[in-house]
């Protein structure tokens, strides 16, 4: 899938958007999404019923594909945020060169990295080299690869799996703001996702590089990964954690459809390939849902 006319083209900013916009860059976003912390981890049962009651009305959220469809179990907001599937709820593309989605969500864009940009929306183009925390090497590794963008809303399954098999190499801690993540900010800010927080983990696979990257929103209180748990910043310096030379035993190798992180309210995840990896599917276009396992793209280079 290439970056489409209609992917490029333009909505009418209207005052209110442009108002929504403008406020988010007045927001103090790391002390509200300290404050959402609290909230959403408050196990006071009759204030957590009522928020996750509340969201399963507003959002139509499905629970019967819950593994514990009960509200009034979860501990607290969060946990029923996060909550896991029945095991059968999503089942992963098995075909070997089958590329998945690492999670629920709509696809805002998909296509190619050209001359280390990657389109974010009309008018808006973003550097491969920022999205990766200053990575040279990683960045030159994906320069004209594949990329693709997945937001997900409240009412989404907010775990994050693996779409191709592959080992870690390298973790990256990214500090930054904390826009809201949708089409209107991201029509209206530049370099969204290069100036959001976010965690990019890096993996050696069949197909070559691959980063799977976690980016941060509004209200989304930390993120975690199941080899180091929560990430959250304690400076504003980017942090880095290496994996490349950690004997066989104890490699962090993780298979397909197999989760890798989540989180804590809701965000976007954006996928990179290296130059001729991949292909996506051709019916992908920006705006359609996407269900983590199913196959959005096919592995052309398996080592």
């Amino acid at each position: 899938m290439k970056n489409s006319p209609a992917a490029r083209r333009g909505v009418p900013e209207t005052i209110g958007n442009k108002l929504f916009v403008g406020l988010q860059y007045l927001l103090p976003h790391h002390l509200l999404s300290a404050v959402m912390y609290r909230i959403t981890r408050s196990e006071w049962k009759p204030f957590k019923d009522l928020l996750i009651h509340k969201a399963i009305e507003w959002y139509r959220v499905d629970m019967d594909l819950a593994l514990e469809s009960d509200p009034a179990v979860y501990r607290s907001f969060n946990d029923f945020f996060t909550r896991v599937l029945r095991p059968d709820a999503r089942p992963v593309a098995a075909e070997q060169d089958a590329i998945t989605s690492p999670a629920d969500g709509t696809l805002s864009q998909a296509g190619d990295i050209e001359s280390g940009y990657l389109f974010q929306a009309k008018g808006h183009d973003y550097s491969l080299l920022e999205l990766l925390g200053g990575d040279i090497e990683w960045s030159r590794r994906f320069e004209e690869g594949s990329f693709a963008t997945i937001y997900l809303s409240p009412r989404d399954y907010h775990r994050v799996h693996m779409p191709f098999s592959g080992t870690l190499k390298k973790m990256t801690h990214v500090p930054g703001r904390l826009f809201s993540v949708n089409n209107t900010t991201a029509r209206m800010v530049p370099n969204l996702f290069a100036r959001n927080e976010r965690v990019v983990s890096l993996f050696e696979t069949e197909a070559g590089p691959m980063a799977v990257i976690l980016v941060g929103a509004i209200f989304v209180s930390s993120m975690d990964t199941v080899w180091s748990g929560t990430v959250t910043p304690v400076s504003k310096q980017v942090r880095e954690w290496h994996y490349a030379d950690q004997p066989a035993p104890a490699e962090i190798t993780l298979e397909k459809g197999e989760e890798m992180g989540r989180f804590n309210m809701g965000s976007t995840v954006i996928l990179l390939f290296g130059q001729d990896a991949m292909d996506w599917m051709d019916e992908l276009t920006p705006e359609m849902p996407l269900k983590m396992g199913e196959q959005i793209g096919q592995a052309q280079a398996i080592l």
